[in-house]
């Protein structure tokens, strides 16, 4: 703008206050109205003339213009915030009955004269938030966490445009701190609009709404928080505190936030009822996900006195629909050993969504679980989310069956699958388990090569400690591991605590591992080293391997059926998916270490005989580090074959005659110099 130049300190002023309250009245009827005063560019250019004006005249931004949305760079983490007051959960009912009986369980709690009115509203799938305002304007933003501690994602928040970066309202009327509550979500249809610009680049759609909005909110560029189409639902305003939660949504809406509009309150019991029943009519068709009614005592000060029993407040409750169906083929059915040697049969299905997430497999819980349902490799089945958690198959389209399909064979599909391993039946029991072997050494097994050189290399967990964690009831699976304490470890009969402190920080050092180690470490049948790392470099986060389908593992050069079946069947074991979740949970966080821009990558060696400087394995890992692949046999896209003392005279022959390098161990200690 040439006038720029010309425009004085004052006049400049005048002109940003009066761009700010033009924008945020754009904003607020736009995105919380549905409403448009103007059309989309020219409110553009009004932020362009803003922008210029902030420039030249640094002294007038605040942090609540609305080119403050988007500002700083990139975190390297999230700073933890303790809530003032909990972010609590809230108790679900799944029928009639059962909001019946927690009303009558309140009244007992109350004076006989208490006639309870009911606030009800729409339960949003989405990420909860907890946003704080000083004298009006936006200072922090914090997710639910626990519910006691949460992350400061403030600079995310603040790029969502349906948030006032400062409330609406006369600031006299406004008192000097708030907080208001809502959910972070995205509605259906720009979803399926970002998805579709996904396509069209050729890139990945993504799962779902929900898991999108709390992905986004949790990176640490805002930037891209900023390019994804969020908004902030409220509900809730914590403070300041008013009579009832009828007068609260009306303030927060005056405040300037957008909230669902399927709010009301209701004087009895039936009425909610009906409400129920009507929002189960029209949920399906409202602009964003759901999956419950909130049911709240209105009356704030009685909700207060009737307290929190456990981590639930008594005076509200969520209820949940029955949880959503869908149809799908079933493509396999692959046989999980778990940690106790216990074999469990899983479902492979063609990917459904269901409840908001897309569903791969099911557990079918055993032998006689597969009988009754009359199940069979192509059959057409009805699933379910139970809980909208855990995904089972409640029925099977027997109509839609071909003519082809035989019935499922357990024992010989544990042949097949297991042809080393031998199974029994324990009387009384209803799984088959690996016969000869008992829980605890499984266990210890699995410690130990967790705990290995080619996994996470855990310095101190060899097998006479595995031994004596184990049998002294302190590890009772992997992730107990990260639970131990030096207290407890120098305790025990072969620890002083000098001892005890070097296990616990090497335990504390494999939480960061690379994800090739990690995905190692898991000890997935038939998954060596170097297919984690084909699997690592391939899927690059523990989250896409944990979804991938049949078809994503198949692409992937040198896995094969058998291979895909065993990561599949681990994957879908649900003690597995608990363990890891509980590994998280205690800070393991594996990091992709990108094999491709590595000295060596893309290369491939043999490794032969006997090294005088370190042991073949240590040898292999060396070059694994550098981003080469190993083999144990030579062809003709191997590199070079490393001999030692004593080399395999059939490799050295096929070597020579496909005019593969053959280098000796001097050649090799200067090749793993490289940087």
């Amino acid at each position: 703008m040439s006038q720029l130049n010309s425009v004085t300190k004052a006049e400049a002023e005048a002109r940003i206050l009066k761009l700010r309250k033009l924008i945020n009245d754009y904003r607020y009827h736009y995105h919380v109205l549905d409403e448009s005063i103007m059309s989309e560019s020219a409110a553009d250019s009004l932020k362009h003339e803003l922008t210029l004006l902030e420039e030249k005249f640094p002294e007038f931004i605040t942090p609540d213009s609305p080119t403050q949305r988007v500002a700083g760079k990139p975190l390297d983490k999230f700073s933890k915030v303790t809530h003032q007051t909990r972010m609590i959960s809230l108790a679900d009912v799944f029928s009639e009955a059962e909001v019946r009986e927690w009303v009558s369980r309140n009244y007992k709690l109350v004076s006989s004269k208490t006639q309870f009115t009911f606030f009800t509203d729409i339960k949003m799938d989405g990420l909860a938030m907890s946003l704080h305002y000083h004298n009006g304007v936006l200072t922090q933003a914090v997710t639910r966490g626990d519910g006691l501690i949460g992350e400061d994602v403030t600079m995310n928040v603040r790029t969502i445009n349906n948030i006032p970066l400062r409330l609406n309202g006369d600031p006299s009327d406004i008192p000097e701190y708030v907080e208001v509550r809502g959910e972070v979500i995205i509605f259906k249809a720009d979803f399926e609009k970002l998805n579709q610009m996904q396509l069209s680049k050729g890139e990945k759609t993504f799962a779902n709404p929900r898991n999108l909005a709390a992905g986004s909110i949790r990176q640490l560029d805002p930037r891209v928080a900023g390019s994804r189409p969020l908004r902030f639902m409220a509900y809730d305003l914590v403070t300041p505190d008013l009579p009832t939660h009828q007068l609260a949504y009306q303030k927060i809406r005056e405040y300037g936030f957008q909230t669902s509009m399927q709010d009301h309150t209701f004087d009895s019991l039936d009425q909610v009822i009906e409400e129920i029943h009507h929002l189960g009519q029209i949920r399906q068709d409202l602009p964003f996900g759901t999956d419950g009614m909130v049911i709240k005592i209105n009356d704030r000060k009685i909700y207060q006195e009737l307290g929190i029993i456990g981590k639930t407040p008594r005076g509200a409750v969520a209820y949940k629909y029955p949880a959503e169906e869908a149809t799908t083929r079933v493509r396999d059915i692959v046989i999980s050993i778990g940690r106790t040697g216990a074999a469990t049969p899983v479902a492979i299905f063609d990917p459904v969504e269901v409840a908001g997430s897309i569903v791969r497999h099911a557990t079918l819980h055993n032998a006689d679980e597969i009988s009754r349902l009359d199940l069979r490799i192509g059959d057409t089945v009805i699933i379910y989310k139970a809980g909208d958690i855990i995904p089972q198959i409640k029925e099977v389209l027997v109509s839609l069956r071909s003519n082809d399909l035989s019935v499922f064979d357990y024992q010989e599909a544990l042949r097949e699958q297991y042809p080393e391993l031998e199974f029994e039946r324990p009387a009384g029991e209803v799984v088959y388990r690996v016969k000869g072997l008992d829980s605890n050494l499984i266990l210890k097994r699995a410690i130990e090569y967790y705990a290995s050189k080619p996994a996470l290399n855990i310095e101190g967990l060899g097998e006479k400690n595995v031994n004596l964690l184990v049998d002294s009831g302190l590890v009772k699976n992997l992730s107990d591991l990260y639970k131990l304490d030096v207290t407890q470890v120098s305790g025990l009969e072969r620890f002083a605590e000098v001892s005890a402190k070097k296990l616990i920080n090497a335990i504390k050092n494999s939480k960061t591992a690379s994800l090739a180690k990690f995905i190692t470490a898991l000890g997935i049948r038939h998954v060596g080293v170097q297919t984690a790392i084909s699997l690592a470099n391939h899927f690059k986060s523990l989250d896409r391997l944990i979804d991938a389908t049949t078809d994503d593992l198949l692409s992937i050069p040198d896995i094969g059926q058998v291979v895909a079946e065993s990561i599949l069947a681990y994957f879908a074991d649900e003690d597995n998916l608990e363990q890891l979740k509980l590994m998280r949970q205690l800070g393991v966080d594996p990091y992709y270490d990108n094999q491709t821009i590595k000295p060596l990558a893309g290369q491939s060696y043999v490794v032969s005989g006997t090294l005088a400087s370190m042991g073949r394995d240590e040898a292999e890992a060396k070059i694994r580090d550098l981003g080469a692949t190993v083999t144990s046999s030579v062809t003709k896209t191997t590199t070079a074959l490393i001999i030692g003392e004593k080399p395999g005279s059939s490799k050295t022959i096929k070597a020579e005659k496909l005019g593969i390098p053959v280098i000796h161990e001097s050649e090799f200690l200067e090749l793993i110099k490289k940087p």
